[in-house]
């Protein structure tokens, strides 16, 4: 039941994922986090089998850092998505990854942007978009309550009526969320949505 959510403000780009890990009817954990920083000023939120979902994403922050390190400038973050969409085209028809991303990141010439980018390599730029059994709940509140040049403060609402909404209308809806944003100060973790929290380890 994994949710993916995000869309774009006012001068920044928000980005929310469910934080369960799970395998048929068991939970594993509670607390994974789907939403990878790419670099300074992008992250890549991504929902799909778990095994493809942390080796793509950890394959597409490598190839970025690997360019940037290249030819010391990083890439945008239209640039970003199309790299990543040409590495979903390709394995599409080798051994194909399961997995749906929405890409964010901010520039300084054109500010903020999100990219949906679905498992077959569809490539759209979007103001708000969603992956999972959830994106039919967040995209209708999203429809409803969207607005351009929305706040921060306005962006954050909107997504706890999501969050509420998803919770109350999924049979079994993850109970958690994480929610990270990027501006021009960068990307980074904004807040914690939680209900339920793991049980801490036992002593060794």
């Amino acid at each position: 039941m994994e949710c993916v959510f995000g869309l774009v403000g006012n001068g920044f780009s928000i980005v929310v994922a469910d934080t369960s890990a799970v395998h048929s009817i068991l939970v594993h954990k509670s607390n994974e986090d789907k939403i990878m920083v790419l670099d300074s000023h992008k992250l890549i939120a991504a929902s799909g089998e778990p095994g493809d979902r942390v080796q793509f994403t950890e394959y597409i922050q490598k190839n970025v850092s690997l360019y940037h390190f290249r030819n010391g400038i990083p890439l945008t973050t239209a640039a970003a998505a199309n790299f990543t969409r040409g590495e979903l085209a390709t394995a599409l028809r080798k051994n194909p990854y399961h997995v749906n991303v929405l890409l964010t990141g901010y520039d300084k010439e054109t500010g903020p942007s999100l990219y949906y980018i679905d498992y077959i390599a569809t490539l759209h730029k979007v103001d708000r978009g969603a992956f999972g059994y959830g994106a039919y709940f967040a995209l209708s509140m999203m429809d409803r309550h969207y607005h351009s040049g929305m706040s921060v403060e306005e962006a954050v609402d909107l997504v706890d009526k999501c969050i509420l909404e998803i919770r109350s209308r999924l049979v079994v809806a993850p109970p958690n969320f994480v929610i990270k944003i990027v501006d021009k100060d960068g990307a980074r973790e904004y807040a914690w949505r939680e209900s339920i929290k793991d049980a801490p380890a036992p002593p060794a």
